[in-house]
């Protein structure tokens, strides 16, 4: 009897593979942590950060064109993030299109931190509207009511709690921050930048927790000192190509060189709990921009762009304080010292130690020849 009802448990299980596959259903951490977050950090690179910078362009320059345009860019924040999630879970036209409205109301019902609800929200429905999807004769119906009903409920349910948490640990950080600028100027690059070039989106990671002032700073340290760590240490392999491709595109090209030797990452880390407390001790970098912008790094310029965008939008002030309601209650404006560090966080210092580190390993052989190259 047993052998029998195993057997059948068997069939089932086979049963239930066979149907996630022909639903293109894949339930693993690369798909929904990797592939998923990636694409949603692509969205939001097309929404909100675009917008902020053109927006902040338009108000610099009195265009209200660029001003009408990026309050648009940054309107569709959240569909654009739901969309491109679940473009990653290679979700059907009509589950793809459904994400729009659960974008949108995860987004907005999330508050300050939207975009981890969005994440979270966009995953799960997005599997569900799968699930149905050319099931049944009346998919034009189907595929859509499940894919948005089961967003919006999810949304309606839990995207304030989700928002709320995100918030929280995020405010966590910024206060421990600005308690504790060396320790934490430490711990939030070291992070941060470690994360960027991991297979995850730092961007996104800082977007959901909503991570700028002083941590912020702290995160576009710890992000440019992993870029451009990397781009000057491999130069002798890699040359101009390895030097853009790795300074402006992403560090992320040398995690299958970090797998086979771990050491090469010990420059860039430690490149990274240097600048980061020089970040928030000496130059008090602040990320008043986008708080994507601080898990970019030297991607593009973002990084310094959102930085830059920051001082515009306050009224180029470098460092401000701000009371519970948001409102600034002092600033300081930007100076030749506030240009100076953020060059020097951001270019010069993490290529001087990366590359005497990576010097002194290449020595002792913990670093070889071709180690590096991509």
């Amino acid at each position: 009897m047993e052998i029998e009802e195993k057997k059948q448990d068997s069939k089932n299980e086979s049963k239930l593979s066979q149907f996630l596959k022909k639903q293109n259903i894949e339930i693993s951490a690369k798909r929904y942590f990797i592939d998923a977050m990636g694409a949603m950090a692509q969205g939001l690179f097309a929404s909100l950060l675009i917008g902020t910078i053109v927006g902040t362009l338009g108000t610099q320059l009195k265009l209200d064109f660029f001003v009408e345009m990026g309050n648009f860019a940054k309107g569709v924040a959240g569909p654009a993030m739901a969309v491109a999630i679940a473009y990653a879970l290679k979700a059907s036209p009509l589950v793809l299109f459904s994400m729009l409205a659960v974008g949108s109301a995860a987004n907005t019902l999330g508050g300050a931190g939207g975009p981890l609800a969005v994440f979270f929200i966009a995953i799960i429905s997005t599997e569900l509207g799968k699930l149905v999807s050319k099931t049944t004769k009346i998919d034009i119906l189907v595929t859509p009511l499940v894919s948005i009903g089961s967003g919006f409920a999810l949304a309606k349910l839990c995207a304030s709690a989700i928002g709320d948490a995100a918030s929280s640990v995020g405010e966590i950080i910024k206060w421990a921050t600005t308690q504790q600028p060396f320790l934490m100027g430490i711990v939030v690059s070291v992070v941060v930048g470690i994360a960027l070039t991991l297979p995850i989106s730092s961007a996104a990671i800082c977007l959901a927790l909503g991570l700028d002032g002083l941590a912020g700073g702290a995160a576009v340290a710890g992000c440019c000192a992993q870029m451009i760590g990397f781009a000057v240490m491999s130069y002798r392999e890699n040359k101009v190509g390895g030097l853009v491709s790795q300074g402006l595109g992403t560090s992320m090209l040398q995690m299958g060189n970090i797998i086979k030797n771990p050491r090469i990452w010990i420059p860039p880390i430690l490149a990274s709990a240097i600048t980061g407390p020089l970040a928030t001790c000496v130059f008090k970098l602040q990320m008043n921009g986008a708080p994507i912008s601080s898990g970019m790094g030297t991607c593009g310029f973002v990084g310094q762009i959102g930085v830059i965008t920051g001082w515009a939008d306050n009224g180029w002030a470098a460092q401000i304080v701000k009371n519970e309601s948001g409102e600034i209650i002092e600033s300081v404006a930007v100076n030749a010292v506030d240009w100076i560090g953020l060059g020097l966080i951001c270019f010069i210092l993490p290529a001087i130690i990366s590359w005497a580190i990576c010097l002194g390993l290449r020595k002792i052989k913990w670093i070889k020849e071709g180690d590096l190259k991509l």
